[in-house]
């Protein structure tokens, strides 16, 4: 019975068991606060028939003096009885008005003769009920016992009860309903809490039904509450935060992985179809051997590019556990001059001028992988803009950081892909031939391995002026001016 009492009353709502359990406290509370009342009012109602029995003993001492005997009764049902007593008996003088029952006057009578002071008992008197006695020494050797029924008291005691049950059950059953009702209430945000939680799973996070607004009607709860909605409303935010990245991640892992699928795919199908030629007679020919053979090693080398810039990338992602850096103190002015001599090597078909700056700014560095990134960010420009573009190239110093610029002055980039270009695989101009347009990986590595180097890469373009600036920080770089 009491574990299945305990099971219904766990299956209760909080706001029920809180308002049974107040209930219980304040029945507890109203049980101490009656039985001290009740307590409190007999022992008042006795000291004031104590003083009563008091009273009328003055009367009838000076009668039992003159007369020997008690005859008058000032009250109904009281009694009154001389005694003349001794050391082990109490001799009921007669006439005397006493109750059938004498034995408890007659022991608080010899109980007299060994007390110096006068005695007070409640007794239960037999035909009778129960009695208060006062017991007194009118003179040596002769007692007074005075009796007065306390049936008025007990009666009045027993109204005293009943009102209190009633009175504190009423209250109690009121305090448990009022107080239901003001806690669900109150825990009404817990509950859209508790609706909102199990609405997660087939909603969507970025609806407004996925939150806790405040209330309209003043019912918030409380701080505490209020600051229970805050913490749940901002674990949504970051659960779904964390969602749009794990969906964004995968999003771009897949796109990654077909776009690396594709470039692979390209090579590896020359290399077949280049293979499959020296089947055939007239690839055997000295000449069609050489030139397969240059193509298959020219598409072999375009894989292993490929396959290099992948392998960077994922150790550049890696980067909290193995860095690909090799850090040492390299001028950064005569990194930028040595990949403008091979820009212009290589793309005579672009004017390049460097820009005057500092004569020498050491930084630390990994040379190798700031000059594959000005490399790629030279190439990149020339690689989308028209044969004579002007091509600029400057190293300045700012408080803080030092800045490298790849300005040109070609058509631009569209502002719908300059959020995009440095994806991986990501192409502006989506109709440009790989062996024109690289694998698009060029920005990409470029901003990881900037990014490694604790910068940036920043672009702006507009139609005739796309800049890219590298931005390094200074740390305690040596600056030497020209």
């Amino acid at each position: 019975m009491i574990r299945r009492l305990r099971r219904t009353y766990r299956r209760l709502r909080l706001g029920t068991r809180l308002a049974l359990g107040l209930g219980a406290l304040s029945l507890v509370v109203f049980a101490v606060v009656g039985w001290s009342l009740t307590m409190y009012m007999r022992d008042y109602l006795e000291h004031q028939l104590g003083y009563q029995l008091k009273v009328v003993q003055t009367v009838q001492s000076k009668d039992a003096e003159a007369n020997g005997t008690v005859r008058q009764k000032p009250y109904w049902g009281w009694f009154s009885a001389v005694y003349d007593v001794s050391d082990d008996s109490a001799v009921l003088r007669r006439p005397a008005d006493i109750p059938d029952d004498t034995r408890p006057l007659t022991a608080l009578a010899k109980n007299m003769a060994r007390s110096d002071t006068e005695l007070m008992s409640t007794v239960r008197i037999d035909g009778k009920g129960v009695y208060r006695l006062r017991a007194c020494e009118v003179e040596p050797g002769v007692v007074l016992v005075s009796a007065a029924p306390m049936e008025d008291i007990e009666d009045t005691v027993e109204r005293l009860i009943t009102v209190q049950v009633i009175a504190f059950a009423l209250a109690v059953l009121a305090l448990v309903v009022a107080g239901r009702k003001m806690l669900r209430r109150g825990l009404q945000p817990l509950s859209d809490m508790a609706h909102t939680a199990h609405g997660i799973a087939s909603h969507n996070l970025t609806e407004s039904a996925a939150r806790l607004p405040l209330r309209a009607d003043g019912r918030d709860g409380g701080p505490e509450v209020d600051e229970l909605r805050t913490a749940f409303n901002t674990m949504l935010e970051h659960i779904d935060d964390s969602l749009a990245v794990r969906a964004e991640a995968e999003q771009r892992l897949r796109r990654f992985v077909a776009d690396a699928s594709h470039e692979l795919r390209t090579p590896l199908m020359s290399v077949r179809g280049y293979a499959d030629l020296f089947q055939y007679a007239a690839a055997n020919a000295p000449e069609e051997r050489d030139r397969h053979l240059a193509r298959l090693r020219a598409e072999a080398a375009r894989m292993g590019f490929l396959l290099d810039d992948l392998l960077l990338l994922a150790r550049l992602d890696a980067a909290e556990v193995e860095t690909p850096l090799r850090m040492v103190e390299a001028d950064l002015v005569e990194l930028v001059e040595h990949a403008a001599d091979a820009f212009r090597a290589s793309r005579p078909d672009h004017r390049l001028t460097v820009a005057p700056g500092p004569g020498a700014l050491r930084l630390r560095l990994d040379p190798q992988r700031i000059r594959q990134v000005l490399d790629n960010l030279l190439t990149n420009a020339a690689v989308h803009t028209p044969a004579g573009t002007e091509v600029t190239v400057s190293v300045l110093v700012e408080p803080g950081r030092a800045l490298v610029r790849v300005a040109d002055a070609g058509p631009g980039i569209p502002p719908a892909d300059r959020e995009r270009v440095f994806d991986r695989f990501y192409r502006v101009d989506k109709a440009r031939s790989r062996d024109r347009g690289g694998s698009g990986l060029g920005l990409a590595v470029a901003c990881s391995l900037v990014r490694a180097h604790g910068g940036t890469v920043e672009l702006s373009s507009v139609p005739g002026a796309t800049v890219f600036t590298l931005v390094l920080p200074l740390g305690a770089a040596s600056l030497t001016k020209p």
